[in-house]
């Protein structure tokens, strides 16, 4: 694979074990800057090692992971990588306010500037509730918010629209590509395939390997197939022949 010049991250070679088992066995892709990249496939198939790896939170065996133009996990992507966990990465006893407000004093980032992220993700009428009386949807925007905080130039969300409801989803995929628009890179995990439409670029895992590294309309066009779901069952049928 050749290396993207304009590319936010580029992994070469990428490999990650976990209890003697190989999780990623040696991949390689870049993400493109300002574009929204769908990192797809079934549970298990190590997206969100994969994205540990990006951020720079995974123990790797070998390869290289650069972000931005700087090694994974380095101090100076802290400001510029924002990271939304699988499961919401905030504290139950705080309210929304104090969450984002005390985050934002790790990062630096002005109180008013803070409270501004609420009104971004639609809970700065939450602001006073317990995150622990939030439902999981409400959790995982909290999470977004701290994740938005430093207005990042890459941002990578790992499953971020599980648990909403379809207006919800739909309204955070738009946000997503609002942010694209303004020159966020996002790179996004999901296990649902309805959700590659809304991506503009589309890696697909399964068992830690790449299937395939391609827009929607490459992947209907080089399976045939009529929607994305089928394309993906495609592809897994071919792999196993």
């Amino acid at each position: 694979m050749t290396e993207q010049r304009d590319a936010a991250v580029s992994v070469r070679d990428l490999v990650v074990e976990r209890g003697g088992t190989r999780v990623l066995p040696g991949i390689s892709l870049d993400v493109g800057r300002g574009v929204v990249t769908g990192l797809l496939g079934p549970s298990g198939s190590g997206k969100s090692t994969l994205l540990r790896a990006i951020v720079g939170v995974q123990i790797v065996k070998s390869g290289a992971v650069d972000v931005l133009g700087e090694l994974a996990g380095s101090a100076g992507l802290r400001r510029r990588v924002g990271y939304m966990t699988q499961a919401p990465s905030v504290y139950g006893d705080l309210s929304v306010r104090e969450n984002v407000l005390y985050f934002a004093r790790v990062l630096g980032v002005e109180p008013d500037a803070a409270l501004a992220t609420l009104e971004r993700v639609g809970l700065a009428e939450l602001s006073d509730n317990l995150v622990a009386r939030l439902s999981g949807g409400q959790r995982a925007r909290v999470s977004l918010a701290t994740a938005l905080l430093a207005e990042p130039e890459l941002l990578v969300l790992d499953e971020p629209t599980v648990g909403l409801d379809p207006v919800l989803r739909r309204d955070l995929w738009d946000f997503f590509h609002t942010l694209a628009e303004s020159g966020t890179t996002l790179l996004v995990s999901s296990h649902v395939m309805d959700e590659a439409a809304r991506c503009d670029r589309l890696v697909l895992l399964r068992e830690g390997s790449i299937l395939a590294d391609l827009t929607p309309d490459e992947l209907l066009r080089r399976t045939g197939a009529s929607d994305l779901d089928s394309a993906f069952l495609s592809l897994v049928e071919g792999e196993r022949r």
